[in-house]
């Protein structure tokens, strides 16, 4: 069969409201145009994230019902604790509540004034948390990468001759962890190749840096390894994912994306001094090492959804689903990161709307079209969210796992094509009010 259809069928529903174009822009005027401020019961379709707003399963509202809510020593914990090793092979397994702060406590440990910091690409909280602490973030994404045209199989790596160059020029000692992000989220959702993650791994173990994974979509890009790697067809995506994880020293992730959470985080790691000082700062701030500012219940719930999210089936269509959108906008003149990610299709808005400078914002631009033309939301990924350090003004469409049907992706089609016929007619965006971080959160902005 050529089709491939949801693996699930759906058990209970929620209404969506349908608002006018005149009541969408009366709410915008209030949110300063920012759409991170719309209420979500103005929202049609929510296409801003797909952190902690996945559907959760039969098997996970069933495991919350047994969640221990003991504050130390939670059965729970001990479940989700065992998952996590069965698939990861790290000693220490630390939760948060969510993966920011799993990020800020790994860098309030390691970074300090003078550090650097590498990454394929670093998303919003994980530069602001390490610049929080002095210290300075650094992309190195492959060269090819800046074209977002280029049909490559794995965009989303890290530039391994770049990082050796970091390394002699900045000297070991002022490089406290090298990170690497899969999928690469601010570089379009592209995956990385286990080819890279090795090379990456060799070359910090070569020069005694610990080596860390951004795991967040660490399912989807294990995925992509097994269709597009050659010599990983016949592995299972779990096997595959093993072997990511044993070429690194830890990893931070976020359970509000790959295992179907609507909160929750971890923090690994197999360094025992770090763990000690890592559960110190977490007793502080988020709460005692087995509950980690989480209830039991949501423990339960992301044990299971780590073993679900590794379903052939369901990664086959996850996977589909993302590319059916992208394929659809695209043969309508769309321009987008190519090929396809695996949470979310990236509009290039800059060369969408060349008619607006980056200055202007034409990924903003493009966001609040979208959502005054159809009530959809989306987020900007350009010089709204990352300012100087972004390459590319884009416009990200995630899709939330096991939320939407085809045909609401055939309405975004829709909604999306209908505003390109019209792309001339865009208008740019200034900032009237912005915070000192993650401006892109809270800012405000006027048209011009």
């Amino acid at each position: 069969m050529k089709t491939i259809i949801e693996p699930f069928r759906i058990k209970s529903v929620e209404p969506l409201r349908q608002t006018t174009r005149e009541e969408r822009e009366q709410v915008l005027r209030q949110a300063g145009y920012n759409l991170f401020l719309v209420p979500a019961s103005e929202i049609l379709i929510d296409l801003l994230t797909d952190s902690g707003t996945s559907a959760m399963s039969t098997e996970q509202w069933a495991a919350m019902m047994r969640g221990d809510e003991s504050y130390a020593g939670s059965e729970s914990y001990f479940r989700l604790k065992r998952v996590v090793e069965n698939l990861t092979g790290f000693r220490h397994v630390i939760p948060t509540h969510q993966g920011r702060a799993a990020e800020r406590i790994l860098f309030t440990c390691l970074c300090k004034p003078g550090h650097v910091v590498p990454n394929n690409t670093h998303f919003d909280t994980t530069r602001a948390n390490i610049e929080f602490t002095g210290a300075e973030a650094v992309d190195l994404p492959l060269p090819e990468a800046a074209d977002t045209q280029a049909a490559l199989p794995f965009k989303g790596g890290m530039d391994v001759a770049a990082l050796e160059r970091l390394i002699e020029e900045r000297g070991r000692a002022r490089i406290p962890l090298i990170m690497l992000t899969i999928t690469n989220n601010s570089g379009g959702g592209q995956p990385v190749s286990m080819a890279d993650i090795e090379a990456v791994s060799r070359a910090a173990r070569r020069h005694g840096i610990p080596f860390y994974i951004d795991a967040c979509r660490f399912a989807e890009n294990a995925w992509f390894i097994r269709e597009r790697e050659p010599g990983y067809g016949a592995w299972s995506p779990f096997d595959i994912a093993r072997k990511m994880f044993s070429l690194a020293d830890g990893c931070t992730f976020s359970a509000k994306k790959d295992a179907f959470a609507n909160i929750g985080g971890l923090l690994c790691t197999n360094d025992d001094s770090l763990a000690r000082q890592e559960k110190d700062l977490l007793i502080l701030t988020e709460g005692f090492p087995t509950y980690g500012g989480l209830a039991g219940r949501d423990l339960e719930a992301i044990a299971v959804g780590l073993q679900e999210v590794l379903d052939p089936d369901y990664l086959r269509y996850r996977i589909a689903s993302t590319t059916y959108l992208g394929r659809h906008i695209a043969s309508g003149g769309v321009p987008i990161v190519e090929p396809p990610g695996g949470h979310a299709i990236y509009i290039d808005a800059g060369r969408m709307l060349p008619h607006i400078p980056r200055h202007e914002f034409p990924g903003q631009s493009l966001a609040i079209e979208l959502f005054l033309h159809a009530g959809i939301r989306s987020v900007e990924i350009g010089s709204v969210m990352f300012g100087s350090h972004a390459r590319n003004e884009l416009l990200r469409l995630a899709i939330p796992r096991r939320v939407y049907t085809q045909s609401h992706i055939d309405y975004v089609v829709e909604a999306i094509l209908e505003v390109h016929a019209r792309r001339h007619e865009l208008r740019g965006y200034r900032i009237v009010e912005q915070p000192e971080f993650l401006r892109h959160f809270s800012c405000r902005f006027e048209p011009l």
